[in-house]
């Protein structure tokens, strides 16, 4: 398959996907996508707007996943507010934006799936709740009994995480936020199997 993925990361949706597909991963900061290069050699990385690459590629691709930014929609950002912590934002609605597109106009043969956290407000499109995740896609994904061992207030910047070990990165900043933002990559896996082997088509 040739796989776009979005918002990647150092990798941790893809970690389990194997070496047999064709992985384009888009990321915008320099630093993460050397890591994930590191980790995944063989897939093709690009140092990009994802967003707008998904405008631009879309119909390029046989599975799609996307990762947009999250912060504004958690219910950490709804609580740190009311205590004072952070400034009120408005929802980054490029989140929506993106389904909508690929509702309407990716290719019927393409599978795609677009992630975020759990909001602090009812989703304005249903989604597929996974763990502290959402997920809306364009197939049927079913429920996975997943044990997630990390326990997300504790990761710090050393903590190595389903595997990824940041130690030896000691340019790349941030790296507690890194590890934070990786999505469990058994579940990952879990989804890309039923976009692969597909039992109905949702949309």
């Amino acid at each position: 398959m040739k796989i776009l993925n979005l918002y990647a990361g150092i990798g941790g949706n893809r970690k389990l996907w194997g070496d047999e597909h064709k992985i384009t991963a888009i990321e915008n900061n320099e630093e993460i996508a050397c890591v994930y290069q590191t980790f995944f050699p063989k897939d093709r990385v690009i140092v990009a707007d994802a967003h707008q690459y998904l405008l631009d590629h879309y119909k390029e691709f046989d599975f799609i996943w996307s990762s947009p930014p999250c912060p504004t929609h958690s219910d950490i950002r709804r609580c740190g507010v009311h205590k004072g912590q952070y400034p009120a934002l408005y929802p980054e609605m490029s989140l929506y934006q993106e389904i909508i597109l690929l509702t309407h106009f990716a290719k019927k043969e393409t599978k795609w799936v677009i992630e975020n956290v759990k909001p602090y407000y009812k989703p304005l499109i249903p989604g597929k709740l996974l763990q502290r995740h959402l997920f809306w896609s364009n197939f049927l994904i079913t429920d996975i009994d997943i044990k997630d061992t990390r326990t997300h207030d504790a990761i710090n910047g050393s903590s190595i995480i389903y595997g990824f070990d940041l130690n030896k990165f000691k340019w790349l900043k941030d790296k507690r936020k890194v590890l934070r933002n990786m999505v469990n990559p058994e579940l990952a896996k879990h989804i890309l199997d039923k976009a692969i082997n597909p039992s109905k088509t949702l949309l």
